[in-house]
C-alpha cells in the first residue's frame, strides 16, 4: 500500500492514490483549521456520550479527552503540524489523536461522520461569533445613544433627494440609526435560535445503528435540542445563508451610515470633525483628511452581499443530502464573520468620538426654506385647507427664493400679502428652534423626545445582555 493510502482514514476502498493536484484542490484543512477548537469540544462531547452508553470504557474516554486537550494545546501555541495530506481539520485531529493515544482514538469515530461532524462544528463557531457580533452592535449602539445625547439640541437640515427638506436634532438623525442596528440586532438573535439545533448523531445521512443519546450530547454541546431529521441535519445551510443575509442588510445599513459620515466630513458640508485616528492623509496633498474608515466600511458592503450570493447559489441545487460542494461554505462565511466584526469594531471606536460642527450644521438648516412645512400647518391651524396653505407658502417661498431672504427673514407684511390669515404669531414657527420642538410627540425630532427616546434605547440594551 502506498504512503499517502496509509495516510487516508478512508483509503481502504481505493487501490490508486490521490492525484497530488486533486490532494491539494479537494483539501480544506488551510481554511477549516479555524474550526479545531469546536471540533475538539465536539470530539470530547461526543467520546463522553459514547461512554454514557457503553460504547466506550471511562479509560479510554479519559484518553481521548487527554489527547484532545494535549493536540488544542499544540494548535494554540501554534505548534501543530496540518497537513494537506489529510484533507480537513477532522482527519487532521482524528490522525494526530490516533499516533498519541493509539486504539482508542480510532474508536472515536464511532456512530458519526464527516457530514455530521461539520455541520456541528460550523453551528458551534457560528454560535460564538453570533455573540460577538451581537456584542460590538450592542457597543456601537451604546455610543450612538451616547452622542445623541449630546445632541439633543444640535439643530442640522433634514433631507429627502439629498435637498434640504426640514430642520431636525442631529440627535434624532443619530437614533434613526441605532434603530436599524436595533432591528439588525434582532435578526442576528433570531438568527442564533436556529443555529443552535445540534446535528451530532445524524452521521453520513441515515442516523447510525449504535445506541446513542443525542440530547445527552445536545446538553453536553449547550444545544436547545438535536436537529428532527438526519438528511436534513447534515445537509442544512440555512443558518449560515440566514447569517449572510442578516450581515448583508446590516453592512447595507453601515454603508448609508459610512455615505453620510464622507458627505458630512468633507469640506462642502463640514457637518462633522472624525478623530485622526480613524483617518489617513494624502501622498500628495498635504492638505487631506481622507476619511477612510467609513469609505473602507461602504466598500465592503459588496464583499458580504457577494458571499451571500456564493451561499445561495451553492445550496440551490443540491439534492439530499451531503455534497462535496458543502466544503465551499466555510470560506465566504468565515470572510463575512471577519468583515461584520471588523467594521462593528471600527465604528464602536468611531463613532463616539465624531465632533458634530453646530454652527455650519445650523447655517445649513437655515438654508432651503427647511421650514416652509411648519408655515403650511400655521395657516391649516389658523383655518386654511391644507392644500390651500400648501399653495400660499409656495408663493412665500418664491419671493424668499427671489430676494435671497429665508421665510423668517421675510417681513410681516410681505408674508401677510399672501394670505391675511398670517399674523405676527408666524416668526415662533418659522424660527429652526420652534420647528423642531414642535415635532414633540413620540418618534419626532423635539429636543424632548431625543432624551426620552435614549433612555429608551438606554433601557433597551440594559433588558437585552
Amino acid at each position: 500500500m502506498s504512503q499517502d493510502k496509509q495516510n487516508k482514514l478512508w483509503g481502504g476502498r481505493f487501490s490508486e492514490s490521490t492525484d497530488a493536484f486533486v490532494q491539494a484542490f479537494t483539501a480544506s484543512v488551510t481554511f477549516d483549521q479555524r474550526l479545531a477548537p469546536y471540533d475538539i469540544a465536539g470530539s470530547k462531547a461526543h467520546a463522553a456520550m459514547l461512554t454514557h452508553v457503553g460504547i466506550l470504557t471511562e479509560q479510554e474516554c479519559q484518553q481521548i479527552i487527554d489527547g484532545l486537550d494535549s493536540i488544542l494545546a499544540d494548535i494554540e501555541k501554534g505548534q501543530f503540524e496540518w497537513s494537506i495530506a489529510l484533507e480537513d481539520v477532522h482527519m487532521n485531529i482524528e490522525a494526530a489523536l490516533t499516533e498519541r493515544i493509539g486504539i482508542a482514538g480510532k474508536k472515536l469515530h464511532t456512530g458519526r461522520s464527516r457530514n455530521d461532524q461539520v455541520a456541528t462544528d460550523i453551528r458551534l463557531f457560528m454560535r460564538d461569533q453570533l455573540n460577538l457580533v451581537l456584542s460590538e452592535l450592542a457597543r456601537l449602539q451604546a455610543g450612538l445613544l451616547g452622542l445623541a445625547d449630546q445632541h439633543a439640541d444640535t439643530i442640522m437640515p433634514g433631507f429627502t433627494h439629498l435637498q434640504v427638506a426640514q430642520p431636525v436634532t442631529f440627535g434624532h438623525h443619530l437614533l434613526a440609526w441605532f434603530e436599524m442596528l436595533k432591528r439588525d440586532a434582532e435578526r442576528f438573535k433570531d438568527c442564533a435560535k436556529r443555529v443552535n439545533i445540534m446535528p451530532l448523531g445524524s452521521a453520513a445521512l441515515a442516523g447510525t445503528s449504535y445506541p446513542i443519546d443525542r440530547d445527552f450530547t445536545a446538553k453536553a454541546l449547550g444545544f436547545s435540542a438535536p436537529c428532527a431529521n438526519s438528511l436534513d441535519g447534515v445537509s442544512d445551510r440555512d443558518f449560515a445563508i440566514e447569517f449572510c443575509a442578516a450581515s448583508a442588510l446590516l453592512m447595507t445599513h453601515m454603508s448609508r451610515f459610512s455615505e453620510e459620515i464622507v458627505l458630512w466630513s468633507s469640506a462642502q458640508f463640514n457637518f462633522i470633525t472624525l478623530p485622526d485616528a480613524f483617518c489617513t492623509g494624502s501622498s500628495i496633498m498635504p492638505q487631506k483628511k481622507n476619511p477612510d474608515v467609513p469609505e473602507l466600511v461602504r466598500g465592503k458592503v459588496g464583499r458580504v452581499n457577494g458571499h451571500l450570493i456564493s451561499l445561495l447559489t451553492l445550496m440551490k441545487s443540491q439534492p439530499l443530502a451531503y455534497n462535496k460542494d458543502n466544503q465551499e461554505d466555510k470560506e465566504p462565511l468565515f470572510d463575512t464573520v471577519d468583515t461584520v466584526l471588523g467594521s462593528l469594531r471600527a465604528f464602536a471606536d468611531m463613532v463616539p468620538n465624531i465632533e458634530a460642527n453646530k454652527a455650519d450644521m445650523y447655517a445649513a438648516a437655515k438654508q432651503g426654506f427647511s421650514t416652509a412645512t411648519d408655515l403650511a400647518d400655521y395657516l391649516v391651524g389658523k383655518g386654511l385647507a391644507f392644500r390651500d396653505a400648501h399653495e400660499v407658502v409656495g408663493l412665500a417661498v418664491r419671493l424668499g427664493s427671489e430676494t435671497s431672504r429665508d421665510l423668517s427673514e421675510l417681513s410681516l407684511d410681505e408674508l401677510q400679502h399672501f394670505s391675511d390669515a398670517i399674523a405676527s404669531d408666524v416668526f415662533d414657527v418659522l424660527t429652526l428652534e420652534g420647528s423642531v420642538s414642535a415635532r414633540d410627540h413620540f418618534g419626532g425630532t423635539a429636543p424632548n423626545q431625543v432624551r426620552k427616546a435614549v433612555q429608551a434605547g438606554v433601557e433597551h440594551l440594559a433588558n437585552a445582555k
